[in-house]
């Protein structure tokens, strides 16, 4: 990735952050932050993953809304930054703190079962 797709998708990142707060903190949705925005070499494409607190139905009900207002998001990041082509931008659910909470809880179970042993063995 070079250096001007990451500050592009840095500068899109702060300024969907700021909508998100502002904009779209409902009850239908989730709490979300936007964790990270992949931009396509030619910057016409921006991939933005959104991190949302609750289960399965709530986050799928977040994603199906950022992608009902996906013009609007759109049309926003096209008045806030200054590129040659306004991106089209897709989202896409970020899973990693369900996945490191899920290895959490198996060190916890191997330390606890290894507790066990000790205990056993004395």
């Amino acid at each position: 990735m070079s250096v001007r797709t990451e500050k592009v998708g840095h500068l899109i990142k702060e300024e969907i952050s700021l909508l998100v707060e502002r904009d779209y903190r409902t009850s239908e949705m989730g709490f979300m932050t936007i964790t990270k925005v992949s931009m396509s070499p030619d910057l016409r494409l921006a991939r933005i993953y959104v991190s949302v607190f609750g289960d399965a139905k709530t986050k799928e009900r977040t994603l199906f809304l950022l992608n009902e207002a996906k013009k609007d998001i759109r049309q926003f990041i096209g008045s806030k930054v200054r590129l040659k082509f306004t991106p089209e931008i897709a989202f896409f659910i970020d899973d990693t703190m369900d996945y490191v909470a899920n290895i959490e809880e198996l060190l916890k179970k191997t330390h606890q079962k290894d507790a066990v042993d000790e205990n056993d063995g004395k």
